[in-house]
């Protein structure tokens, strides 16, 4: 089937072809007047989304610095709190995330992502208010799941709103925007949780989501989305502001992006259609084994018991200083991901972060061995400083490869017509795996005697994710959202003929 069209007053002609296995697109522009447009306003779009990230690690990191305060003297709730306690603390935020992310499927697509994340900020409010008026763990409680609500909702919309304002060529860059600005909530929370009060730090937590929204509400809506809605004119005016260019110069993207969404579109698409259709089974199965051995390197567990981690270490530097210092590590590594995911690739960045971080959890674990079983006292002091090292090459690594590169790909594996779908199941899984390790991490510590079983178990998963990188992760790497989606459903070949040209796809 050979359909063409012609725009004479935009200078614009093409013609896409369909065979079973072949897609073979045509332009013929001669007389189209290029523009060189700029990549700024999809940067600064993808941080005023990404804002919604540093909110969201400040929520996840809070517990850091305020369960030991809650242990010793529990704050505004008049009695320290039990181990217990404060495993549900540091537990029902991703139990929160896994209604959180159920409902941010629903949201992102009946509403879009951009006003998913706007909405985020309502149960991020509420969880904050709730921690500011505790006067009872049960209210904590509710707080948290919140919190975890609304964070959910960022880490399912956010990859897909970054995916979907992105040209090719800086997509991976933008995708890995959310565990950056994950790492700078993170490292804002450490930073000054330790030496503020509980309300300070409620105040200055509760202020981020605000900024965000008020930031954000006025960048462009994706134009997949409004696409989608039929807003043509719309999509194409967002378009232009993304690109920085006129908005007859945007035509032919807005063109492919149509031609995409069409043949996403041709079948309405059913909850079933995800394990059915095998382009759509094969991305759900990607993504979801990221999420677990992200999950698995156990850097939820790290992150949200950090301070106690370096309490029980006992190492020279103080346990108020090594989660700054930790914190800085993160938002550092995590910057390096966005210069070079878009030139070296997605897997060579993951096999690099899995055996950084196989090698640090070894002798995370080898420390707490000789001190907790074998009570090497003489050699733990020694190698004091080894907990810190081993954690800070642990975060850089992880922050480099599985920290950021498992979102980017989250946000252009999957066809725009179960994106959002698909996106909350991964994120479903993502954080069922968390509440699981976050919660029972202390019982598995009594069970064995000792935090080193914890460490050397997340280990062996980090060694099994190289081999599914290797071996059955494909490459996204420069691939446009046609591209991956032909590749994932089979299609072998693929050519582009651009102003005459052919090229391999």
């Amino acid at each position: 089937m050979i359909h063409r069209q012609c725009d004479t007053s935009r200078r614009l002609c093409y013609g896409v072809k369909y065979t079973q296995r072949v897609i073979i697109v045509h332009r013929h522009c001669p007389e189209e007047m290029t523009e060189k447009g700029s990549k700024l306003p999809q940067f600064l779009a993808a941080a005023a989304a990404s804002l919604s990230a540093i909110a969201a690690g400040a929520a996840a990191g809070w517990t850091s610095p305020i369960l030991p305060q809650l242990e010793k003297d529990g704050g505004p709730l008049g009695s320290p709190i039990s181990k217990e306690q404060s495993s549900w603390i540091g537990s029902l935020m991703p139990l929160g995330a896994l209604i959180g992310s159920l409902a941010a499927g629903y949201l992102g697509e009946r509403w879009s992502p951009k006003r998913t994340l706007l909405f985020s900020t309502v149960p991020c409010l509420i969880g904050w208010i709730l921690v500011a008026t505790a006067g009872h763990i049960a209210q904590l409680y509710v707080a948290r799941i919140m919190t975890g609500f609304a964070v959910a909702m960022i880490f399912t919309s956010l990859p897909m709103y970054c995916g979907e304002i992105a040209e090719t060529s800086v997509r991976g860059a933008l995708g890995s925007f959310l565990q950056l600005f994950v790492t700078i909530g993170f490292l804002y929370i450490c930073a000054i949780g330790p030496f503020v009060s509980y309300m300070v730090l409620w105040i200055l937590s509760a202020i981020l989501p605000v900024i965000f929204f008020v930031c954000f509400v006025m960048m462009p809506e994706s134009p997949y989305f409004l696409l989608k809605q039929g807003h043509r004119d719309k999509a194409i005016a967002s378009l232009a502001r993304l690109r920085s260019k006129s908005e007859a110069a945007v035509q032919k993207e807005a063109d492919e992006i149509q031609v995409t969404l069409d043949e996403a579109f041709k079948n309405q698409v059913s909850f079933s259609d995800l394990f059915k259709v095998k382009a759509n089974f094969k991305a759900l199965t990607y993504t979801c084994g990221l999420v677990t051995f992200q999950q698995l390197s156990g850097i939820t567990v790290v992150l949200t018991y950090l301070h106690n981690i370096f309490i029980a270490a006992g190492g020279l530097v103080p346990s108020e200083t090594a989660p700054i210092v930790i914190a800085v590590v993160q938002m550092l590594a995590s910057a390096v991901t966005p210069v070079v995911v878009d030139t070296s690739g997605r897997k060579i960045l993951l096999v690099f972060s899995s055996v950084g971080e196989t090698l640090s959890l070894s002798a995370l674990g080898l420390y707490f061995y000789l001190k907790e079983v074998q009570h090497a006292d003489d050699v733990v002091k020694q190698i004091s400083w080894l907990p810190l090292v081993a954690v800070i090459i642990f975060i850089a690594t992880y922050c480099v490869g599985w920290g950021s590169v498992t979102w980017a790909m989250m946000g252009e594996m999957f066809a725009s017509n179960v994106k959002a779908k698909a996106s909350s199941i991964t994120v479903f899984i993502c954080w069922s795996i968390s509440f699981i390790l976050t919660k029972f991490s202390s019982n598995l510590e009594e069970a064995f005697n000792g935090k080193f079983v914890t460490f050397w178990l997340f280990g062996g998963f980090c060694i099994l994710s190289i081999f599914f990188t290797v071996l059955l992760l494909p490459e996204t790497k420069g691939k446009t959202f046609q591209q991956i989606q032909d590749e994932l459903g089979g299609v072998t070949s693929i050519m582009n003929v651009e102003n005459g040209t052919n090229r391999k796809g």
